[in-house]
């Protein structure tokens, strides 16, 4: 049996300010490991925020600087780190990339958002990943998405068919469509009978309200803790037993036809 106490930092970006924002997210980590969590989970583009048109020169090249930046707090508080995402500068482009670290500092996952928002402009600035984000953390099975991903069931379906017990969100979700943000997040919980740890950001940029109420969805679809819109560490124990119990009571992965799905 295995229990997580996990962590999400909510908390508002600075518009284009990587500098400022790597010192802000170290005080937060400190504070949020008062309450001793096992996994902590940040938001997306925490070290730029949306300001896309300046990725060239403000993001992390290689994510060389952000890597060595979870690692060393991973290792030095012991926790387990969905590290929310980050710009990534590569030859190939920019790639909104989600990083995982171990409590031992190690690597564990680099999840190159899949799916990109057109409506913020997303399309002009980065370029799509193309592989899974499956990570193993502690023995338990999970995965990371970012954002818009959550609007693509079969995609998520992926992740739990390929073994996640449970779902790690990064997201900049907008005030405007929190309705659609708490009812995508549920669905896909209780579809697929997995946890569902939802990290958004609060605040504001310029163009843009985000929503925060971030979100611990257990795998039966029931809301375990949700926050509001300010800044805020979310915290809920996770009984990874759950799973199994969610999925021997309905059995839908048994019941798949996939063979149909084409």
């Amino acid at each position: 049996m295995t229990k997580w106490k996990v962590t999400c930092i909510q908390h508002d970006v600075i518009f284009g300010d990587p500098e400022a924002n790597y010192v802000r997210m170290e005080e937060r980590i400190d504070r949020a490991m008062q309450s001793n969590p096992d996994v902590l989970v940040l938001p997306e583009l925490w070290t730029t925020g949306y300001d896309l048109t300046r990725l060239d020169e403000i993001a992390d090249k290689e994510a060389r600087r952000t890597k060595a930046f979870l690692a060393d707090l991973s290792r030095r508080y012991r926790v387990h780190l969905v590290g929310g995402s980050i710009a990534q500068r590569t030859p190939a482009g920019v790639f909104n990339t989600l990083l995982v670290y171990d409590r031992e500092g190690l690597p564990a996952a680099e999840y190159r958002k899949a799916h990109l928002f057109k409506l913020m402009d997303e399309h002009l600035y980065l370029q799509a990943g193309e592989q899974k984000g499956l990570f193993e953390l502690g023995g338990v099975r999970g995965a990371g998405v970012i954002c818009y991903d959550i609007r693509f069931p079969e995609w998520i379906r992926v992740h739990a068919a390929s073994g996640a017990d449970i779902l790690f969100v990064a997201a900049e979700w907008p005030l405007s469509r929190l309705a659609h943000w708490r009812a995508l997040l549920i669905a896909r919980a209780i579809e697929n009978q997995c946890w569902v740890v939802a990290c958004n950001r609060s605040g504001s940029d310029p163009s843009n309200v985000f929503a925060g109420h971030s979100m611990i969805v257990g795998p039966w679809g029931e809301i375990v803790a949700e926050a509001g819109e300010e800044d805020e560490f979310l915290t809920a124990d996770l009984d990874m037993d759950e799973v199994a119990r969610a999925r021997g009571r309905i059995p839908v992965f048994e019941d798949r036809r996939p063979e149909l799905y084409r």
